[in-house]
């Protein structure tokens, strides 16, 4: 793999938040670390982007927070989804694969 992240692609890093959270609760720097890891290293989230990112989504009602202790014993504010925040992972899930599908299609293509 590259030694450098990729860049994500615009509008996908609310997704990858909610994914992320649809499978717990966490703090930001967990996040940030459960995203590097399930992408095999190819996105590194830096927190200039991330919490922007977490006001946008409880702005919207997409995510619920409380301030917990973490494993390392600090006080960290805890990101999960709302009812909303699923339904809106659905639909950006199936949304992403319908243009995933569409881009493919047009790489196929002969020249």
């Amino acid at each position: 793999m590259a030694d450098q992240s990729a860049e994500l692609v615009q509008g996908t890093l609310d997704m990858l938040i909610l994914k992320t959270l649809d499978l717990e609760p966490m703090h930001g720097w967990g996040i940030a670390q459960r995203i590097r890891q399930m992408s095999g290293g190819v996105f590194e989230i830096n927190p200039g982007s991330l919490f922007p990112g977490f006001r946008r989504l409880e702005r919207a009602g997409l995510l619920d927070c409380e301030w917990r202790t973490s494993e390392n014993h600090r006080r960290a504010k805890y990101y999960s989804l709302t009812k909303m925040g699923r339904r809106k992972l659905a639909t950006e899930t199936r949304e992403w694969g319908r243009q995933v599908a569409a881009i493919g299609k047009i790489l196929e293509t002969a020249s």
